[in-house]
């Protein structure tokens, strides 16, 4: 890993952009000096999520570590799967706002999801592949980044990746690993009384500060644990 002056962690985006772009401003992000990890759910229930994946991609080619979230997921499942009840549950979790910053209407879209009239923009499908081939995690020697949290009683080369994108508990309680797990997908006031980062007395931090639901958008700096939001 190239020799850096900090890790930034941010997660949770959910389509809002004008945060996301202030976050990185007050972090003082520079991508020649930092490494940037993006835990993922870029998309839905927000404003713009087309534009979150663009900065999101953006910021992959320019060096940032780039996760896929279970929204993702959802997307994927729903417009690469073809399937209208997965659709249907993408929508229920925002994914209309993901069809809406695309130029797309939900109604349209589950209704012709399994006919090949049904054509997709070009910057969609390009957006779809590229969410295909996000990882899932990514580690260093003292840090497992991931979106929703590991399996506590399996390695995590050997977890699957419904697991690492969903999990809630045992993960939360029952995690005891040596590496601290930076982690997003559930809101930090879940887990704590304020929407701050949360610092988990078993090794693990989580950083969904719930910005879109009113909440913040949390930056966490490594190895200082120092914290930004908007």
């Amino acid at each position: 890993m190239q020799a850096v002056r900090r890790l930034l962690v941010i997660s949770d985006m959910h389509g809002q952009i004008d945060a996301f772009n202030a976050l990185l401003e007050k972090a003082s992000f520079n991508e020649t000096e930092d490494l940037l990890f993006l835990l993922g759910d870029y998309i839905d229930r927000g404003q713009n999520p087309r534009a979150v994946v663009a900065k999101a991609r953006e910021l992959e080619k320019k060096g940032a570590i780039v996760l896929k979230g279970n929204h993702e997921a959802m997307m994927e499942q729903a417009l690469i799967g073809r399937k209208p009840e997965s659709v249907a549950h993408w929508a229920a979790n925002g994914g209309a706002n993901t069809l809406s910053s695309y130029g797309l209407d939900f109604e349209t879209v589950y209704h012709n999801i399994e006919s090949d009239s049904l054509k997709l923009p070009d910057e969609l499908n390009d957006d779809l592949l590229w969410i295909k081939r996000l990882n899932v995690y990514a580690q260093t020697e003292h840090y497992i980044f991931v979106h929703a949290g590991v399996d506590p009683d399996k390695k995590l080369e050997d977890t699957d990746e419904e697991t690492l994108l969903w999990i809630r508990e045992p993960f939360f309680t029952a995690y005891r690993g040596d590496k601290t797990v930076i982690f997003g997908h559930t809101p930090t006031v879940n887990l704590q009384p304020s929407p701050d980062i949360y610092f988990g007395d078993n090794n693990i931090i989580g950083i969904d500060g719930g910005c879109v639901f009113g909440g913040r958008l949390n930056c966490l700096e490594l190895p200082s644990k120092a914290t930004y939001f908007v």
